[in-house]
């Protein structure tokens, strides 16, 4: 470790939240909650890791407090001093600390030649188990759609979202008619029910079905408002849409 305790955590160099409270002259906890404040900002460079420290033993016996710090690499380290005011103690342990950082991986040894070389084919070795669980995984949703691709008709709406969801679209029943309401292929009548748009229809994404029952005391035929269906190449529509996975596997 410098004399900053830049250390090494995973395969990154990091320095701890507690060394740049006391490198800037501020309390510790105001160094978490401006991490805290700002978490989006720093993620931007990666998840912020944590981790618990045990207090210190105490003269009359036990342990003080533990303590919560943030491992910070150089970038969010970076950025966590230009949220700091810029006194000359912030300037000078900014200064110290870039060079901690740049004496750290200036000393890191790249590898060369055989370890080079294995490296490498373990990052291909990597790659290749990683492609074949992508397969593994699109296979069921490959055999799925192509067995849609083949059928005919249409179907209900909570049919059509089973259908999708086998496909790799996150949807279901009443998603799926908020989804068609945002595509702006259904819409809400005076009595509340959903109707397809003509447009829809026309374009054979959608159709409606004639609905009735008979009326419980008198026996008389009632029509109902028609039931919103889903076609065949309506639901392959929604499939490109709504963000369903591309199930070509590139080679």
């Amino acid at each position: 470790m410098s004399a900053l305790d830049i250390f090494q955590h995973g395969d990154t160099f990091v320095v701890s939240s507690e060394t740049v409270a006391e490198g800037s002259g501020v309390q510790h906890k105001n160094v978490l909650e401006l991490i805290d404040a700002n978490r989006t900002d720093f993620e931007d460079f990666g998840q912020v890791a944590f981790e618990t420290r045990k207090g210190s033993a105490l003269p009359q016996g036990g342990f003080a407090r533990s303590t919560r710090v943030a491992l910070l690499n150089e970038q969010r380290a970076t950025l966590l001093m230009t949220y700091q005011r810029n006194t000359e103690q912030v300037r000078a342990f900014k200064r110290a600390l870039v060079k901690a950082f740049f004496d750290m991986a200036r000393q890191a040894v790249a590898p060369t030649g055989a370890a080079l070389l294995a490296l490498a084919v373990l990052e291909a070795q990597q790659m290749l188990e990683a492609k074949d669980q992508q397969i593994e995984s699109l296979t069921p949703r490959a055999e799925a759609w192509d067995e849609l691709a083949s059928a005919t008709g249409d179907y209900e709406v909570a049919d059509a979202a089973k259908i999708l969801a086998r496909a790799g679209v996150e949807t279901g029943r009443q998603r799926l008619f908020t989804q068609l309401h945002d595509l702006s292929w259904i819409y809400r009548a005076s009595s509340g029910k959903w109707k397809a748009r003509q447009a829809a229809v026309d374009a054979g994404y959608l159709a409606e079905k004639p609905m009735s029952h008979h009326h419980p005391r008198t026996g008389e035929l009632v029509l109902d408002p028609p039931q919103v269906r889903v076609t065949v190449r309506g639901i392959e529509r929604l499939r490109v849409r709504l963000g369903s996975i591309d199930l070509a596997v590139a080679s």
